[in-house]
């Protein structure tokens, strides 16, 4: 029997806590809450049985949430979702670029936060047995969704879910523009609205931590109006096994 995914609730606001705890428990989740950025590092990090996913808050007691990502993503891929104050672009870019998954802005609906959850989770899922996904090569980059695992010239290379998930639609297209409305759905698992920078942040956080497009890399070409392309440069050479 499958066990439900746990899910830590980071976020001083007692009420809110209380909301979404009886929410997500409806839902099937197993939650815990945690009301201090100190205290919720302690549970991440010392866990035998870590989270599936985070919800974290922004402004948080002794350390703010932006210091717990920070901190979380030195040792931990667990997947989060940072709630930041409405209007706050800054909060979320900056969220975005320390490794969050996903964001949502206060005040928001708790069916909208579930349909995330399960969005970010399903980046984690095992593949379905009937249809196994191959590892693929582009060059001296490797991506294998069986493991979890990316490798830049046979060295890992430590990866967000979202930013795992971005990495492999590109390199299983190499050659052909995809839209930020397709990147959206299909890494996100939402539609595109405006003035949604996410999936730009993401292939941000993809060229820096890899270096693509430097000494002959593969490189993630953004295409005025049209989307993103990875293009196997130099002497690299597509190589994936359908």
């Amino acid at each position: 029997m499958t066990l439900p995914a746990s899910v830590l609730i980071v976020d001083d606001d007692r009420e809110l806590g209380q909301m979404l705890t009886e929410y997500l428990t409806g839902e099937g989740f197993q939650v815990s809450i945690v009301r201090d950025g100190a205290e919720a590092l302690e549970r991440l990090t010392g866990e035998s049985q870590p989270f599936d996913l985070v919800i974290l808050d922004v402004m948080l007691p002794s350390l703010s949430g932006f210091e717990v990502l920070r901190r979380l993503r030195h040792s931990l891929s667990v997947p989060v979702i940072m709630l930041t104050a409405h209007g706050a672009d800054v909060d979320r870019i900056v969220g975005l670029e320390l490794g969050a998954d996903d964001y949502l802005s206060k005040p928001f609906n708790p069916r909208e936060l579930v349909a995330r959850v399960r969005a970010v989770l399903r980046r984690f899922s095992p593949r379905d047995a009937d249809t196994p996904a191959h590892p693929v090569s582009v060059g001296p980059l490797r991506l294998d969704p069986a493991t979890f695992e990316v490798t830049l010239s046979g060295q890992s290379v430590r990866l967000t879910g979202t930013e795992l998930r971005l990495l492999e639609v590109l390199m299983r297209s190499v050659g052909q523009v995809q839209s930020r409305e397709s990147l959206t759905e299909r890494v996100l698992g939402r539609r595109l609205t405006p003035y949604d920078r996410s999936i730009d942040t993401h292939v941000s956080n993809l060229r820096r931590k890899l270096g693509l497009g430097e000494n002959g890399l593969p490189e993630i070409r953004s295409i005025r109006g049209a989307g993103y392309v990875l293009i196997a440069t130099g002497e690299a050479r597509a190589e994936s096994r359908a």
